[in-house]
């Protein structure tokens, strides 16, 4: 496994990227009247995730970087449900949202992953 030398060379944050790169495609095609409802909320939370992993990875002590982990676990549950409820109002396809959910799913899971693995390795 080749060395973690920046949260850029971090599997969960790459595909945290990519993730938010496939919902901004995806609500370029919200109804105009969400732009600053649903569109811009589902935005900022999905572009928290990745934006947590990089900031806790940037701060000095482990505690601070697990609790980062943890409030990108949160941003992908609020991305969640911003993508549910945009199903529900039909902005867009409710298989589109399926896949998107099971990618998030796949994310929480590598999250969840990073954060057992540092608790793991902290000392107490």
């Amino acid at each position: 496994m080749p060395a973690v030398r920046s949260y850029r060379d971090l599997k969960v944050w790459q595909h945290a990227m990519d993730l938010t790169v496939v919902v901004y495609e995806l609500t370029r095609s919200f109804p105009r009247d969400e732009q600053y409802g649903l569109t811009s909320q589902v935005r900022r939370s999905v572009v928290s995730v990745a934006a947590n992993i990089a900031e806790g990875y940037g701060r000095s002590t482990k505690p601070a970087y697990l609790n980062f982990l943890r409030i990108a676990q949160g941003s992908l549950k609020e991305t969640e449900t911003h993508l549910i409820l945009a199903s529900r109002l039909s902005n867009c396809d409710e298989a589109v949202v399926t896949e998107l959910l099971s990618q998030t799913d796949e994310r929480g899971r590598m999250l969840r992953g990073l954060i057992v693995s540092l608790e793991a390795h902290t000392s107490h």
